[in-house]
């Protein structure tokens, strides 16, 4: 009786699709909502629970501009920012990843697909100068990279970034008030007058990681 069943099931595409979908929904709510409500993925603490909000702040507007153009370049289909737990990453990258880094991301720009280095503790590595000029022309600072060269972002930043901050008040939940203030958003267009998308770019990359990057 139990296998005429589940012949049924198989055989009928329709209500297939309705069960895994539904199976799909349950286990997704049970494994994700709690998520929202802990304190390690919701606050900035580190993987020992201490708190490390006084290192992880909001990002502010050049930062923010910055990692838009990061998003908009596509850079995370080569790049990660997700050290795993395992020797051979901490040694090359350093301290692993732990949620409470990336409680101002949205969204997350965590993943497995590394065809450059993971650059999650990119910040402070190199000066500004060596980001320029391998932005513009990789191989000048990286012999058989085969990165492509991003010359047209030496352009003016051209971002509504006050539209941006007040998108991420309404999704970021971080244990606190929310990210931005409304000084933070009337100022945020001249913080970032003058400035170009390279500028911002390198601003973001120049501060991701830094959190950690001295925890043993």
């Amino acid at each position: 009786m139990a296998q005429s069943k589940h012949d049924a099931i198989e055989r009928n595409v329709f209500l297939l699709i309705v069960l895994a979908l539904l199976a799909v929904s349950v286990g997704g709510l049970v494994e994700i909502v709690p998520l929202f409500f802990q304190k390690s993925t919701t606050e900035a603490v580190d993987d020992k629970g201490n708190s490390i909000a006084d290192k992880v702040k909001p990002y502010d507007a050049l930062r923010l501009a910055g990692r838009y153009v990061y998003i908009r370049e596509g850079c995370y289909n080569c790049h990660s920012q997700m050290i795993r737990p395992f020797r051979a990453e901490t040694e090359r990258y350093g301290h692993f990843s732990v949620a409470g880094e990336f409680v101002y991301d949205h969204p997350f720009q965590w993943g497995s697909k590394r065809t450059g280095p993971d650059l999650a503790r990119i910040g402070g590595r190199r000066d500004n100068e060596w980001h320029r000029k391998h932005l513009l022309d990789p191989r000048a600072v990286v012999p058989g990279s085969n990165m492509p060269a991003f010359p047209w972002l030496d352009r003016p930043l051209s971002v509504s970034i006050g539209d941006h901050m007040k998108a991420l008040n309404m999704v970021i939940n971080a244990g606190v008030a929310k990210p931005y203030s409304e000084s933070d958003i009337a100022g945020a267009p001249a913080a970032i007058a003058g400035k170009t998308e390279l500028d911002a770019l390198i601003a973001y990359l120049q501060g991701l990681g830094l959190a950690l990057s001295n925890v043993q």
